[in-house]
């Protein structure tokens, strides 16, 4: 397993834009006010499946073999598992996605309305995955890990190329870490074109995990992920894009839930757009950090908007 380069970034763009257009990179008056900051938001949130994942799924369903396409499984909490499943309606392959029990409602239901057979086991994304790691031998499924795929990397790697296309002189970039495969591909670009661009990850307090390890150099397994932003909720990293990203992230931050929940009430009122936790987590770190980042050029980026109606409703009272 190799990590991707630039050119196999540009190589999955043909993939890609034969599905959607590259996404907006805006300056909202409003949010530059509020943190004070030149700042910019990559809104991946305007995405067919609402979030940036969709890219690493066309990218490597268009790219498998014809004895993969018997049937592809994948476990995710929401937005990977869209990504992959719409790839494959689209390529004629079944899709399997397994996700945590009581996961966001309306993630599973775009799922199925793309055509996956969604199956909830596990308290968590991990053991979700785990289980999905047992099932895929048994039935003898290509297994699509929501991280450790090179073309996964290239494909949403799509994303950070629009990004310095638009705006080559971007001082910062930041990015909300799960998995780490947004981040990954953010620093693939940033490197292989010699922007001097710092790529900094953002994670929950809850789900930190990631943080600790890149912190520590020493990789930690978390017990419990216990955040709304379900799309930063892991317990473990990944061996292919912590490798990645202990080389090339320059910091991260972590936030509170209460600094992810005003994170998505300062994108409605002053980005006019619903952000998911995750979604929501680069403007909130942004404002977190503050005068460091004072006369630098920030894009946020904006990875999904898929949050549900509960938990707006939570984050709104």
């Amino acid at each position: 397993m190799h990590a991707p380069t630039l050119k196999d970034v540009y190589a999955a763009r043909p993939r890609v834009y034969g599905v959607l257009k590259p996404t907006p990179l805006m300056r909202h008056p409003l949010l530059a006010a509020d943190t004070g900051l030149d700042i910019y938001v990559k809104h991946e949130n305007h995405n067919p499946t609402g979030a940036f994942k969709i890219r690493g799924g066309l990218n490597l369903v268009g790219s498998v073999s014809a004895e993969e396409r018997r049937g592809l499984i994948s476990a995710s909490t929401g937005n990977h598992g869209q990504s992959i499943a719409l790839a494959c309606q689209r390529a004629g392959v079944p899709c399997t996605i397994v996700v945590p029990s009581g996961n966001n409602p309306d993630k599973n239901a775009a799922m199925r309305a793309f055509g996956a057979e969604v199956i909830e086991f596990g308290r968590d994304f991990d053991e979700a995955r785990e289980h999905v790691e047992e099932r895929a031998r048994e039935r003898g499924l290509r297994y699509v890990h929501s991280a450790n795929e090179p073309l996964l990397l290239a494909g949403v790697g799509t994303y950070a190329l629009e990004i310095f296309e638009e705006l080559p002189d971007a001082d910062v970039i930041l990015v909300p870490i799960g998995g780490g495969s947004g981040a990954c591909g953010c620093s693939i670009v940033r490197t292989g074109i010699g922007s001097r661009a710092a790529i900094i990850g953002v994670q929950a307090e809850r789900a930190d995990a990631f943080a600790r390890s890149w912190r520590t150099r020493t990789r930690v397994v978390g017990t419990s992920a216990d955040t709304f932003a379900e799309g930063m909720a892991t317990r473990v990293t990944f061996d292919l894009t912590f490798d990645i990203l202990q080389r090339e992230l320059a910091d991260i931050v972590t936030l509170s839930e209460e600094e992810i929940a005003e994170g998505v009430r300062l994108a409605l009122r002053t980005t006019h757009n619903l952000a998911e936790g995750a979604g929501a987590a680069s403007i909130a770190a942004a404002k977190k950090l503050g005068s460091r980042l004072a006369g630098k050029k920030v894009v946020c980026v904006m990875s999904g908007g898929n949050i549900d109606a509960a938990t707006l409703k939570k984050v709104l009272a």
